[in-house]
């Protein structure tokens, strides 16, 4: 009897254990899934050029290897272009590394110049679907451009942006797209008002 006393106790502390970490699971699913079920970020930046200026670096899939943050990750980055060459209708499809992974984008609305709307798909490394949204607002004399991005969080979602800042994540590349149109507009309007004061 006296040897089944430190079996026993043995067989317990296991089961508390057990039990220890199965609420701790239940506890950790119960937080992850009353997360948001939506989410949404945005970026602005005031850019020194008239809306169609800035709204033709959007409008045309073909202008973003100059200006996308995502552009320059993998140099072997395969791009395809469908539909429309531009404005609604427009489809462009990536394929690269594992950082930039595969997906499509569609513009699905074009409101020259002041509203464009695409649908992401994300395909790999993850799969997921949300929707960009640029608005060009004209303002003091520059142009107000918002980057905003809609989409539901699934239960990995939820979970992934327990631990990692998305906003933070997502939003450096806004930032960093944005500041890249602003650099493109502003030295072509600079060169577009050089060349017709020549004329003059």
């Amino acid at each position: 009897m006296a040897d089944d006393c430190p079996q026993q106790s043995g067989v317990i502390m296991v089961l508390k254990i057990l039990i220890g970490v199965a609420v701790v699971i239940v506890l950790l699913v119960i937080v992850i899934a009353t997360r948001p079920s939506k989410f949404h970020l945005e970026r602005s930046i005031a850019i020194s050029a008239p809306p169609e200026v800035v709204f033709a670096q959007v409008n045309d899939f073909h202008a973003w290897t100059a200006w996308s943050p995502w552009e320059k990750i993998d140099p072997h980055l395969k791009r395809t272009y469908d539909g429309t060459s531009s404005g609604a209708g427009a489809i462009y499809s990536w394929a690269g590394n594992a950082k930039v992974g595969e997906g499509r984008m569609t513009i699905q609305r074009s409101d020259r110049p002041s509203q464009i709307v695409i649908k992401l798909e994300f395909f790999k490394p993850w799969k997921a679907t949300n929707i960009a949204t640029f608005t060009f607002v004209p303002e003091a004399g520059a142009t107000k451009v918002t980057w905003a991005m809609d989409g539901s969080n699934n239960f990995m979602a939820k979970g992934f942006h327990m631990v990692m800042d998305f906003d933070k994540l997502v939003g450096g590349d806004f930032e960093r797209g944005l500041a890249s149109i602003k650099s493109i507009t502003e030295a072509d309007s600079r060169a577009s008002a050089q060349a017709v004061s020549a004329t003059n």
